[in-house]
Parts: C-alpha cells; structure tokens; sequence
C-alpha cells in the first residue's frame, strides 16, 4: 500500500462514504499520536503538537494552511505560544473520510521541516 504522505486527498461528495473499519484499522496506526473526538455528533481526527516558542508554532501553521491549501482539504487549527492544536474532518460528509487521515499524516511530515 503506498504510504498516506504520499496520498492526494480526492475531492469528496455529499454521498462519500465515511471510512471504513477496515480503512480505520490500516491507517490509524500510520498516524500516531492522532486521537479520535467527536465535536457536535461529527468525529474529528485531533493532535496537538508541542513547539518551541511562538514563532515555531506561527511557522508550522503556515505550513499546515500551505498543504491544505494544495490539498484542497483544511483543518480547525488552534495557534498558541508553543502549541498548535489540529482538527481534520470531511465538513462534506461530517465525519471522517480517507482524506482526513491523509492530510494528518502529511500534517506529521511537516513537523520537522525547516520553516
């Protein structure tokens, strides 16, 4: 199986399936450190990442918004000194789609890139 960073989140419909159990099973243990939370009945894919100072924390946002944006796939993002919080869901479908658990671990990719 090609490995999720090197992925492309597909456009999605209305009618997208939300991921599978057997999906679940293959690609939650490519993402750890990721959690499973639901926020309004709609389950979301959370991480918070701890970093240096704020400048750090504004520089690995700007990356996430980048990815995202040539993903055509965003996330709720939360920045605070040394803390960068991100929730990925499919708003199309409310709830998780493969995409979801592809734009995580590119988001876990761009932890350790040069700003």
């Amino acid at each position: 199986m090609t490995e999720l960073t090197e992925m492309k989140c597909e456009a999605c419909r209305f009618d997208a399936p939300l991921v599978s159990d057997a999906e679940r099973a293959e690609y939650g243990p490519k993402i750890p450190g990721w959690e499973s939370v639901t926020v309004d009945g709609v389950e979301r894919l959370k991480r918070v990442f701890k970093l240096k100072n704020y400048l750090e924390a504004v520089a690995f946002t700007n990356r996430i918004a980048e990815m995202a944006e040539a993903e055509d796939h965003h996330p709720l993002i939360v920045l605070e000194w040394g803390k960068v919080t991100v929730e990925w869901w499919t708003h199309k479908i409310q709830g998780l789609h493969r995409n979801d658990f592809i734009a995580a671990a590119k988001t876990d990719a761009l932890l350790n890139q040069d700003s």
